[in-house]
């Protein structure tokens, strides 16, 4: 898998999957919502480390910068 995700890109994701759990752990958001946001953080996670996005390979998208 090529790299295809920047570092700002990497830390929003970080910083949304925090807020979400955050609302979670405080019951802020529960039931079907809060487990499909659940979900949506801990793939925002993996992505994050690994730097690679499917949908932006989809649409064509690289906010990773390249190293000449």
């Amino acid at each position: 898998m090529k790299k295809n995700m920047g570092g700002l890109d990497r830390i929003i994701r970080i910083l949304v999957a925090l807020v979400i759990s955050l609302l979670y752990y405080f019951k802020v958001i529960d039931g079907i919502l809060a487990y499909v946001l659940l979900a949506l953080s801990g793939i925002f996670v993996l992505t994050s480390f690994v730097s690679f996005c499917p949908i932006y390979t989809i649409f064509g998208l690289n906010t990773c910068k390249v190293k000449n």
